[in-house]
């Protein structure tokens, strides 16, 4: 079995507030291979953003061990973790607001190269910008341009041209595309799968859109309230979800097929606060199973193998 490129072990982040102690991420396991896609889906609130800065390190995780690359990268210094930095990049949901508006696209897109010492002359800077430009669909005059003079689109693309320019392994797209018309949505994804095959890139694909995640996923990671409930091959989740969770998700997923419809799982109430978790499983007060076991109030779901193969953290899960 092919060694994974990213290994997350019982990783953990919290924030500290005013009300107490906010656990945005537990024990979460995740492994990325080389070359693969995992997409990572939930509701608005349940940690996937913050799951995904925090294997990157633009968070620091409170417990547990990152490995990339066969390397141990949870406490490293920052001046240690810097050439590690080169081989993981993101991709951010706002692409204008990741973008100096004072600041060119081409001294954007060279920032990196710079930073890194990748490019030595002036000329070989502009090359390099002209070639990362030309590989996401931009013309080579753009580079004097500003990011107001750019579509949403476009300046999607100049983000991707940016954690491209120092040739990464691995890239978090943290919902490349919801802040996107729906006509430059397909545009974009298509676009990183291209650059996916081509670079020999591997992705965390974090959004809210099902069918997306369906679209370019090898496999799929449901979180729920900062936990990761089922994660299983995408076409396994989606042809017969495991979990509740899952299954009330998907439930609510348009279909083309009038008889592939399935039958429309209402959650009740609302996702408990991370200050105060339920006990036993996080899910309890909203699942839809009737007569659940006692298990469900008084017991954490370990995240268990399947019969088919997948992983679900549920009590009535078989």
């Amino acid at each position: 079995m092919t060694e994974p490129l990213l290994r997350a072990q019982n990783v953990t982040k919290s924030f500290a507030s005013n009300k107490g102690l906010l656990r945005a991420v537990t024990d979460v396991d995740l492994e990325v291979a080389p070359g693969e896609t995992v997409g990572l889906v939930g509701e608005s609130g349940c940690g996937k953003s913050t799951l995904g800065r925090t294997l990157l390190r633009l968070y620091e995780p409170n417990g547990g061990t990152i490995t990339f690359d066969g390397v141990d990268v949870t406490n490293l210094s920052q001046r240690a973790l810097r050439p590690m930095r080169r081989k993981m990049q993101m991709i951010f949901q706002d692409p204008y607001a990741s973008l100096n508006p004072r600041m060119t696209i081409g001294k954007a897109i060279a920032e990196p190269l710079v930073i890194h010492g990748l490019v030595k002359t002036k000329p070989e800077r502009a090359a390099r910008v002209a070639e990362l430009l030309a590989k996401v669909g931009l013309r080579e005059d753009a580079a004097a341009r500003y990011p107001h003079e750019f579509s949403g689109g476009q300046r999607q693309r100049v983000g991707i041209a940016r954690a491209l320019a120092v040739r990464p392994r691995f890239i978090v797209c943290d919902e490349p595309i919801s802040a996107l018309d729906v006509s430059i949505q397909a545009q974009i994804v298509n676009l990183l799968q291209d650059l996916q095959e081509a670079e020999k890139l591997t992705y965390l694909f974090i959004s809210h859109d099902l069918k997306i995640v369906q679209h370019v996923s090898d496999r799929v990671a449901v979180m729920y309230l900062g936990r990761i409930v089922e994660l299983a091959e995408a076409k396994t989740l989606y042809r017969a979800p495991k979990h509740p969770y899952t299954q009330a998700l998907l439930s609510a997923v348009p279909r083309v097929d009038p008889a592939a419809k399935r039958e429309r799982i209402i959650l009740q109430g609302d996702v408990p606060s991370p200050l105060a978790p339920p006990t036993g499983c996080p899910f309890h007060p909203r699942c839809p199973v009737k007569d659940k076991p006692e298990a469900c109030f008084k017991e954490l779901p370990k995240l268990r193998v399947l019969a088919n193969g997948s992983r679900a953290a549920c009590h009535v899960a078989e």
